[in-house]
């Protein structure tokens, strides 16, 4: 006994661990413990039951909805990984002009929230849409309705590619060229080379990006709330049954919720299972180099690309123009004028304020968070320090509109009553979207010699000011890589904020998605544009700030 308590000493990084639990068990653990209580809860009695999952399974009306779910995001899987890989390859592989445009613009529309892509798809092809009634009138023939399956299908195939372009284009940077060449050498060229000796190096990123894509198509909320028309999915089921019980109830929308945790929790595992068993190390001495292509390839090639970033660009730059034009009520008239902007900064100019406050405080506390994490996961391991790098995995596996949930029932009342509060909104955001910062944070701490910190030690600095004064400003690089994704998403959350927000704490993106709802797409417009500036201004700053080339995921 004697000598473990030796090896037990109180420093700094002992009251980081106890620090960071205690904000894990607080502001994750507590809420899903009292979501998982309510939703085995009769919702008269109080007392443990399975009542509400069993209304949700014996009504075909509830358990569609989660069909409805797996139907989208394994087709939106699918298509993204259809798309996504033979642009990663083709931008890889060939000299392509604009390259270093094409990434800025595949970044953009990767960044830009989906309900967006959601409310310009049905400016343009909904029923009273530009192009249907241009279709119409001109042509006297009906456009394909863009509700429903379909539209949800579209938007959030063209949202979410990216992720697919992004990881595999960085798996195919880490290729050594003299496996291509061996390839070939032994008669091994074209396609078959591709699907026999590139594919199966790059299928655990591919695995990686697909998941990445599969759990944001299966939480979003805003697309199929927008375009869905009667095409439910689980998580606007659980929006839609959380407002109709807010004042009475909410054990239902609690055990939808637990169904949703439970389903992303084994998705999330047996993925991880099996790129475990399939991960290996490559080393690339020699990098792809990317080869002239010139005639009807390169024509083939480019115009791929092209089309695919153009029409993944069409909510931004509908949302843009539309923003301008004059409006009488719900619909656009002749004419251009900066109405809607004046509307927004005279009426609206709170939730401008909102998220950037929201957001500035909430990348703050990421930023400190996700780099004293990564430190303890990857310098001081242990079992507490494997736990809480597990816990920091939770929020990959849990939608925003069930984390929202789970947060307004475990602060609903005193002692804790944060609901409306700006700190809910804070901590929501922060708890959502802190797993970026912290993987790259951890990504560039393997790269630092521990050596560095032990000579500042050894010269009389303290754990604590060696990390904050050496360790940390080394990390910066590495940190603002994933705190630029943080920050981009917080300005773009809606899942979580639409159902945690009060009179004063509503966001840009649910002011937008208020304004959808409502119908004025004037305020919507200029808003969604403000937003896609402000994303965009952010993107710029960062590859000034770090010199960094593109994002890494």
């Amino acid at each position: 006994m004697p000598e473990s308590r030796s090896h037990f000493k109180w420093d700094f990084w002992t009251f980081v661990i106890i620090g960071v639990l205690g904000v894990f068990m607080l502001f994750l653990i507590y809420p899903l413990f009292t979501l998982f209580l309510s939703g085995f809860q009769d919702p008269y009695t109080g007392r443990f039951s399975m009542v509400n999952f069993a209304k949700f399974f014996h009504k075909r009306y509830y358990y569609r909805s989660l069909f409805n779910s797996f139907k989208v995001t394994t087709a939106v899987t699918l298509l993204a990984v259809l798309i996504g890989t033979p642009m990663a390859w083709f931008m890889s592989s060939f000299r392509i002009r604009a390259k270093r445009l094409l990434d800025v613009l595949i970044i953009i529309s990767m960044l830009s929230p989906p309900f967006i892509g959601a409310y310009s798809w049905i400016l343009l092809c909904g029923r009273s849409g530009v192009v249907t009634q241009t279709l119409s009138k001109v042509f006297n023939c009906e456009w394909p309705s863009i509700y429903g399956f379909g539209g949800i299908l579209l938007v959030l195939t063209l949202k979410l590619y990216p992720f697919i372009y992004l990881y595999v284009s960085g798996a195919l940077k880490k290729i050594d060229s003299s496996l291509s060449e061996a390839a070939e050498s032994l008669g091994c060229s074209g396609a078959r080379k591709v699907v026999t000796v590139v594919m199966p190096l790059i299928m655990p990123t591919l695995l990686a990006g697909a998941l990445m894509v599969f759990m944001n198509a299966l939480a979003d909320f805003g697309t199929p709330m927008l375009i869905g028309e009667g095409y439910s999915t689980m998580p606007v089921q659980i929006y839609s049954e959380f407002i109709s019980e807010v004042g009475e109830t909410a054990n239902f929308p609690a055990a939808m919720s637990v169904i949703m945790v439970l389903v992303t929790t084994v998705i999330f595992s047996l993925q991880k299972y099996i790129i475990n068993r399939k991960s290996f190390v490559m080393s690339s001495l020699r990098p792809m180099h990317a080869k002239e292509i010139s005639g009807f390839k390169s024509l083939l090639v480019h115009g791929y690309i092209w089309l695919v970033v153009a029409l993944s660009l069409v909510p931004q730059v509908t949302v843009i123009y539309t923003s301008f034009l004059k409006t009488r009520g719900q619909i656009f008239i002749p004419g251009y004028s900066f109405d809607s902007y004046r509307a927004v900064f005279s009426t609206m100019i709170s939730s401008v304020k909102n998220s950037f406050e929201f957001g500035l405080s909430a990348i703050a506390a990421i930023i400190v968070l996700g780099m004293l994490i990564a430190y303890l996961t990857t310098r001081r391991k242990s079992a507490i320090t494997n736990f809480i790098d597990s816990l920091t995995m939770l929020p990959y596996v849990i939608p925003g509109s069930v984390l929202g949930i789970t947060l307004l029932l475990a602060f609903n009342k005193k002692p804790l009553l944060l609901t409306g509060t700006a700190i809910i909104m804070i901590v929501s955001l922060v708890i959502r979207r802190l797993p970026y910062t912290l993987r790259s944070s951890s990504a560039i701490l393997y790269q630092i010699s521990p050596s560095i910190e032990e000579a500042s030690i050894s010269l009389g600095c303290s754990p604590a000011r060696t990390f904050w004064r050496v360790t940390a400003i080394m990390m910066l690089p590495g940190v603002l890589s994933g705190a630029i994704l943080s920050w981009i998403t917080v300005l773009n959350e809606l899942s979580s904020s639409v159902i945690l927000y009060g009179g004063d704490t509503k966001t840009m993106s649910v002011a937008i998605y208020s304004e959808v709802i409502r119908a004025s797409y004037g305020t919507a417009a200029a808003l969604s544009t403000l937003l896609t500036i402000a994303t965009v201004a952010s993107l710029l700053v960062f590859f000034k700030l770090s010199g960094a080339k593109d994002v890494s995921l």
